[in-house]
């Protein structure tokens, strides 16, 4: 590019300058939070496929594995990093009106309540509800189901409770199983890693607080510089973070969330820790990830492909297999599947290599913020299809969040979706990669199981 003269300099640095504030503008901290961000959909950032169903083929069954609605606030987030926050700013006596990027917190009132933790929040209420009538809206010709599926904690049940509502007329007709989240109860439940001795809740929490400290050192300088006496820490800083999402759910937005108080960069860095977090908890750091969401990968399937009876009420027979869990599932499930894998077409020999504790990897695939939002979704559509140059037959696709996502060793259809015939071989492949629940869970208490069985009722 020339430039002819000063004038024409002049409009290109006032060009660059509107569209370099249009990027700022246009940085959404809620989309950043992890697990704490709300339900989004048609993120192309994960998926540049088409939600519609590929010409020619229509769904004639489907199966999800859904995350609950937004809570008050998680346990773990609230006894680790907003209670001792909300203490410390209790007993300051920081004039937080005299410093502008601080100075909310003069008036701010604290929404988010001990006794509340793990509750289903008024907004999830309204999530589950309008994830029903999405799900209804997209599969208009299927069945309302007969039975839904939730792992046996309030949040979960409460969730299906409020997607019934929003997918059928009559929320009564639906059964809802309480499935329960025990610890001897091996594959056999929509939360099996409770049931599986090589995992701990804790796992990853040490990693993540490694990039933490580096992400929180140039604020905690920045906010110590203006308020010296309050002593902010790296889990202060976190704690911002955490408090925007919750408090969003609760009041509809935060003063915490604004790009005043964090920087998209920093914003990122809270996103990043946490995608460290669950790499090694629920993902691809996690040896017994995939055989944990294997079960539940395999039952789907195995139900889409079973016998169909149109005419029959019998559950094994429902066009649409819906089941509400934690957090957790979801990426074992998508480990299962070898999605959102950073060394995918790589053949790397270390995939935590692709996670460095010390930088953030923006190439990666792995976002905890597209997997694990409240109300996150996985979906396997079983597609009957005609379409110009691939065979009549049976399809199936899997999409997170409303996005098709294409399968690795497995992608012979129509948009990349594929044949029932493979889908099997493929199966089988992925049962070897991962491995059997029992063996790399370390299963050490009897009559424990590698299948869920929960639809065969």
């Amino acid at each position: 590019m020339f430039i002819s003269s000063p004038l024409s300099l002049a409009a290109l640095l006032s060009g660059s300058y509107i569209a370099h504030a249009s990027i700022i503008n246009q940085f959404d901290p809620l989309k950043h939070l992890s697990g704490v961000s709300p339900p989004f959909d048609h993120e192309e950032a994960s998926s540049p496929l088409d939600p519609v169903p590929p010409l020619g083929c229509n769904v004639t069954r489907a199966a999800y594995l859904v995350r609950h609605a937004a809570i008050h606030s998680n346990s773990y987030d609230y006894v680790a990093f907003i209670e001792p926050f909300l203490e410390k700013l209790s007993r300051t006596t920081v004039r937080w009106a005299e410093i502008p990027s601080l100075s909310f917190l003069a008036t701010w009132r604290n929404p988010i309540l001990k006794g509340e933790k793990e509750k289903l929040s008024r907004s999830g209420q309204l999530q589950a509800m309008t994830f029903g009538v999405e799900v209804g809206h997209r599969y208009f010709n299927l069945r309302t189901p007969q039975k839904i599926w939730a792992a046996s904690s309030d949040r979960t049940m409460k969730s299906a409770q409020f997607f019934a509502k929003g997918i059928a007329l009559d929320a009564s007709k639906i059964a809802i199983e309480r499935v329960y989240e025990g610890k001897k109860d091996g594959a056999n439940s929509l939360n099996p890693y409770d049931s599986c001795p090589a995992f701990s809740r804790v796992t990853g929490s040490d990693e993540a607080s490694v990039f933490r400290e580096i992400y929180t050192k140039p604020v905690m300088q920045r906010f110590n510089s203006l308020a010296p006496s309050f002593n902010f820490t790296s889990t202060d800083i976190y704690a911002f973070s955490l408090i925007c999402g919750y408090e969003t759910v609760l009041r509809g937005s935060s003063p915490f969330c604004g790009l005043s108080v964090l920087s998209s960069n920093e914003w990122l860095g809270f996103e990043y820790a946490n995608d460290i977090k669950y790499f090694y908890n629920s993902g691809y750091g996690l040896p017994s990830a995939g055989a944990t969401g294997f079960p539940w990968v395999n039952a789907s399937f195995n139900a889409l492909m079973s016998n169909h009876d149109t005419n029959s009420n019998e559950v094994k027979d429902q066009d649409l297999f819906v089941s509400f869990t934690h957090r957790g599932m979801p990426p074992m499930a998508l480990v299962a599947m070898g999605l959102f894998n950073n060394s995918a077409y790589s053949g790397a020999n270390n995939i935590n290599d692709t996670m460095p504790l010390d930088t953030i990897n923006y190439q990666r695939v792995w976002k905890s913020s597209q997997i694990i939002p409240f109300m996150t979704d996985i979906g396997i559509e079983k597609l009957e299809c005609d379409s110009f140059g691939f065979d009549e037959g049976i399809y199936y696709r899997v999409l997170v969040n409303d996005r098709p996502q294409s399968l690795i060793g497995c992608h012979d259809g129509p948009a990349d979706s594929c044949k029932e015939e493979s889908i099997r071989k493929w199966l089988n492949e992925r049962a070897k990669v991962v491995g059997d629940f029992d063996t790399m869970c370390r299963v050490d208490y009897a009559n424990s199981t590698n299948i869920l069985s929960i639809y065969d009722s």
